[in-house]
């Protein structure tokens, strides 16, 4: 596998930490998304740890490049609690998922591991057969792809912070999304939202 951040001492930390992951032989290290894109074709790394945000060519540039050239490649996002859009642009784009920096050792293990046991390409479209949302459910998954806070969303929309919770919870289940970026990235795939 290969992690890819533009900090080295983030890069050699979390190298550290996926090394000794069930599955994972050898990792490869990258301090950019242009290096990422000039070393897979000869690397082929099983999974690319690819950060959101870099100075260059970032994460999500780097993705969708990546998966215009390589659409099997097995990419899990690495990012900040803040950066929700970038993250769904990402996984919209064909990255498997994401990890927050914050995340725990155990968190990352598993989620490595989990991806490394797949191996098998993000499902095309797998957004076609979505339930059809609401004109409210639409405009609350908009403002949550601009990164807004239900507050701030509420605010917009002329509409309480626990009614807006109530249409988030309902095109959660609609969507079947684990959260906001994964809504935003099905919402994304599927057409609902530009």
């Amino acid at each position: 596998m290969c992690v890819c951040d533009d900090s080295p001492l983030a890069r050699e930390s979390l190298r550290r930490l996926v090394a000794g992951a069930p599955g994972v032989d050898r990792v490869l290290g990258a301090g950019s998304g242009e290096e990422v894109l000039q070393r897979y074709a000869s690397e082929r790394p099983d999974l690319l740890l690819l950060d959101v945000r870099m100075p260059g060519i970032g994460g999500v540039e780097a993705v969708r490049r990546l998966m215009a050239l390589h659409p099997t490649a097995a990419v899990l996002m690495l990012t900040m609690a803040e950066d929700t859009e970038g993250v769904a642009r990402a996984v919209a784009l064909g990255a498997r998922g994401y990890v927050r920096k914050d995340s725990t050792r155990e968190e990352l293990v598993t989620a490595v591991v989990q991806l490394l046991a797949r191996r098998t390409p993000a499902p095309a479209g797998r957004a076609a057969g979505l339930p059809a949302l609401s004109e409210r459910e639409l405009q609350v998954l908009a403002g949550m792809a601009r990164g807004q806070s239900n507050a701030d969303i509420g605010r917009e929309l002329y509409l309480s912070e626990d009614t807006v919770k109530t249409h988030a919870r309902r095109l959660f289940r609609k969507l079947g999304a684990a959260d906001r970026a994964h809504a935003v990235a099905l919402g994304l795939r599927a057409g609902l939202m530009r």
